[in-house]
């Protein structure tokens, strides 16, 4: 039997990531993806990053059997109550102000029904979560062979789907070095290749750890606003630096700084989602506008950073009873949990009982507000 150079260079390995690593750069920048799977072929294209100079060739290749896929939270906003999994629409032509209406528009309706979801569909809804932009996608059936030529990045609906697992399989530590915070000297980070985002994760180990006994340990999702400028409109800045004080103060801890910001929808949807609420809306309504369920995140990939660095026990330190469930779903001994509490003000108020009242967080609000300053 012959050996080909690729499998002695050993270049094959990994080539499902890293046909989905170049799906989702074309996706953020707006070109179309060839997805494959067992039901046929289709060229996929952001709905947000839609090109109109590109709507004419995609007419032309859809020849009238284009279809917009979206997911459940945006169905339901456009008209269609108690709606659980993506749906498309026909789109007889792609229209690009018909597809803004049902994109991003907080008035937009439907106007048309809306059939199932086919696993193209949904594996190419997956595809945007996986590349932070907005949750919908203008999709074109297509012989594969007929655009052979064409310089496409071609991607499988199983490599989609296995894609979050295999980066927890792959996750490794890439650096580690000690470095001396200000509430917090004997600090070290520690970085990991993998996981969720489109950047590396952060162990930051507070102290020297006794890995005999449970370990406090925070997963705290990396918040721009709020961690690094003190944003009023949470209390994620409160909890990363109040974290880290406290377990320089006690005895030590680790904390997980994970790049899902925005609950995973990443920092242009943050935004996005920011906007509405400046103009009323509840925060996770503001993500249903946009396409986002309640939270987009997921923390096996956590679970695995804690295994490698021999964390086998934890008291987690968090409000959000989904983190302590995904500890214990990975197989960690969660012994016992702590709230953390960030500074109440007339920003972040309707904020933290959302988070309460919708996404069941332990947040005790009298003992919240008794934290807030005098004047808010």
């Amino acid at each position: 039997m012959s050996v080909t150079k690729r499998s002695v260079l050993g270049l094959d390995r990994g080539q499902d990531l890293l046909a989905v690593d170049r799906a989702m750069s074309e996706m953020r920048a707006g070109r179309p993806v060839l997805l494959m799977g067992g039901e046929g072929a289709a060229l996929i294209v952001s709905a947000e990053l839609l090109d109109a100079g590109f709507v004419e060739t995609l007419n032309t290749f859809a020849a009238g059997n284009a279809r917009l896929a979206l997911p459940a939270a945006r169905l339901r906003r456009l008209g269609a109550a108690n709606r659980k999994v993506p749906g498309v629409v026909a789109l007889p032509t792609i229209d690009m102000a018909r597809i803004e209406q049902l994109v991003l528009k907080v008035d937009g309706r439907l106007d048309a029904p809306v059939a199932p979801a086919t696993a193209i569909d949904i594996s190419a809804l997956e595809l945007t979560a996986l590349s932070l932009i907005i949750p919908a996608l203008v999709i074109v059936p297509v012989d594969p062979e007929a655009i052979a030529d064409e310089p496409l990045v071609r991607v499988e609906v199983t490599a989609i789907n296995s894609f979050r697992k295999k980066q927890v399989e792959e996750l490794s530590i890439v650096g580690r070095a000690p470095v001396p915070l200000e509430d917090a000297p004997r600090t070290e980070f520690v970085v990991f290749r993998g996981g969720e985002g489109l950047r590396d994760q952060v162990a930051i180990v507070v102290g020297e750890l006794n890995l005999d006994e449970p370990v406090h340990v925070r997963i705290h999702s990396a918040c721009l606003t709020g961690d690094l400028f003190g944003s009023l409109k949470c209390d994620c800045g409160d909890q990363l630096r109040d974290t880290v004080r406290w377990m320089a103060e006690n005895e030590g801890g680790i904390l997980l700084y994970l790049d899902q910001e925005g609950r995973g929808n990443g920092l242009s949807n943050k935004m996005r989602a920011y906007r509405l609420q400046s103009e009323g809306w509840d925060t996770y309504d503001a993500d249903e506008v946009l396409g986002f369920d309640l939270d987009q995140r997921r923390f096996d990939f956590a679970a695995e950073m804690l295994k490698q660095l021999g964390v086998r026990r934890v008291v987690a330190l968090t409000n959000n009873p989904v983190k302590i469930g995904a500890i214990k779903h990975a197989g960690l001994e969660v012994q016992a949990s702590r709230r953390v509490l960030g500074r109440p003000n007339k920003h972040n108020v309707q904020y933290l009982e959302s988070k309460r009242d919708r996404a069941g967080h332990y947040i005790d609000m009298d003992v919240l507000m008794a934290r807030a300053a005098p004047n808010d």
